[in-house]
């Protein structure tokens, strides 16, 4: 007889089990759901009809899901942009803009990236890009070759942060709960201000690095730099212009509400395709790079079904099980209140990051935080939600949301298995050591940790965008009616004598 306590931990554990053996993770996730479901049938933890919810669920919250319809969208898009020569011409014209300065390339390496990852949504793309482009120039001149591969693949994975970023698509599809969710909208306001920041944070430390030790980030000679004045102005712009187009397709019409996020990716495609075909004189092979994009979209988002219907299997088992309350009780019992579960959620996602893909944490891991998440964060922002619980539920996901976006960043950087690093020896020289890509990578994991950490401090930067609602009214009933009509008139009799009921509003304080 096992226990029915015992079930949730002896299903992780099985997962474990079934994915050392070798199976992928969707596979896995179904097998340990189908076994464990047998031990759970035998127990009488539940019956046989309760497995019907696992092809209604199916059925229901993925090939009906209306919001999934994005990620193709936004897939086509990155993988169309790639290879059309936009990043090439805009790391070209950043770097001679800031070329002139100490750890100029650096500079603009990051400012490009923080572009791209707001019209591509793809780390792969980004990367490669811009180290098969970004990293000879600065080996030419003398860079350090640690902090160039370390601020290429920071760069590009600025990307799972930035909107329109694939990861806040999933993340708002399963932070879901009966007393709130996430919209996508939210969660693409809430990224923006802790985008710029972590911006901010990698030029900064770009400027301190280049004061202590200039001999790192060296200027371009003026030699070099061959574009000036109005030439290097409208270079610049020839880049930008066609991006900032293209951000305002994918994330304006969401933000005005023109368009739902499934519509603006559709847009963010088609105008991908647009700027492909503009360019069509620099592409060698149009039709083929359009097609390599559709087989890459193909890939990917079957890899991102099979995933979740998984993970759907899995989740359905493990609630069988009573699995969400144990979750509960783990994280709610914490010390430390909310900042003890959030630094215990980092931690537990900064090392499943370790062996884990973004979209196999989001399916399996978040679903099971985001009611415990709601239960404890909602308090800490209901005074800055104007006392309305309802949006400060919501509010908490967004919040818990882009930490966690702002986490997994690490699971592309972090070695052995950082897939920005897989990327970019790939793509590197062979005189480009793997020993300074590892290494290179790891003053800018400990910046993305300083982010999560001022994330978790100051949850304004998450929420000072969001849509803050209207002041909770509670109701004030007066009643006149005289003393002697209030003898005179039975408690049950409802006719033309009843007292005359007046209801006023006031704002709670």
């Amino acid at each position: 007889m096992i226990p029915l306590e015992w079930m949730p931990p002896l299903m992780f554990g099985g997962l474990i089990a079934f994915m050392l053996v070798g199976f992928p993770v969707a596979f896995s996730l179904m097998a340990a759901a189908l076994f464990f479901s047998v031990i759970a049938i035998s127990e009488g933890f539940f019956g046989i009809p309760f497995l019907q919810a696992i092809p209604q669920r199916i059925f229901g919250s993925v090939l009906a899901n209306d919001l999934l319809l994005a990620i193709p969208f936004f897939t086509l898009m990155g993988a169309l942009l790639e290879r059309c020569g936009l990043a090439e011409e805009m790391l070209d014209s950043m770097g001679q803009l800031f070329g002139r300065v100490r750890g100029g390339l650096g500079y603009s390496v990051i400012i490009v990236g923080f572009i791209l990852g707001a019209i591509t949504g793809t780390v792969a793309a980004q990367v490669i890009a811009m180290a098969m482009i970004s990293l000879p120039v600065m080996m030419r001149y003398g860079y350090n070759m640690r902090y160039a591969t370390g601020v290429l693949a920071a760069s590009g994975t600025i990307t799972q942060l930035v909107p329109p970023s694939l990861v806040l698509i999933v993340l708002a599809d399963q932070l879901k709960t009966q007393s709130g969710s996430a919209d996508v909208g939210s969660m693409y306001l809430g990224a923006w201000l802790p985008s710029l920041l972590q911006i901010g944070l990698f030029a900064l430390y770009t400027f301190f690095l280049s004061r202590i030790r200039p001999d790192y980030l060296p200027a371009v000679p003026e030699s070099d730099l061959t574009l000036k004045g109005w030439q290097l102005w409208k270079k610049c712009l020839l880049g930008i212009i066609p991006s900032a187009v293209l951000i305002f397709l994918v994330l304006g019409t969401i933000m005005m509400g023109i368009a739902t996020p499934t519509e603006s990716g559709a847009m963010g495609a088609m105008g991908a395709l647009l700027l492909a075909w503009l360019r069509r004189a620099s592409i060698p092979n149009l039709k083929g790079l359009i097609q390599e994009a559709y087989q890459n979209t193909m890939r990917i988002t079957a890899m991102v079904i099979f995933i979740l219907i998984g993970s759907t299997c899995f989740s359905v088992v493990f609630q069988g099980v009573d699995g969400g309350l144990w979750v509960e009780n783990l994280f709610s019992n914490m010390p430390g209140g909310w900042v003890g579960f959030l630094i215990a959620v980092n931690l537990l996602v900064f090392f499943l990051a370790f062996f884990l893909d973004f979209f196999e944490i989001a399916f399996i891991i978040v679903p099971m935080l985001a009611p415990v998440a709601v239960k404890l964060l909602s308090p800490v922002l209901l005074d800055s939600m104007n006392g309305n619980p309802q949006a400060a539920a919501s509010a908490a996901l967004v919040w818990f949301g882009v930490m966690l976006c702002v986490n997994i960043q690490t699971s592309f950087m972090h070695p052995p298995f950082g897939f920005a690093l897989f990327y970019l020896r790939g793509v590197a020289p062979k005189e480009v050591k793997s020993s300074d890509i590892y290494w290179g990578a790891l003053p800018w994991v400990g910046l993305q940790l300083i982010m999560v950490a001022v994330v978790i401090a100051f949850p304004a930067l998450v929420t000072t965008l969001l849509d803050k609602p209207a002041a909770v009214v509670q109701s004030l009933e007066f009643n006149f009616i005289s003393e002697e009509n209030k003898t005179d008139t039975p408690a049950n009799k409802v006719d033309e004598d009843a007292p005359v009921m007046f209801q006023l509003d006031k704002p709670v304080k």
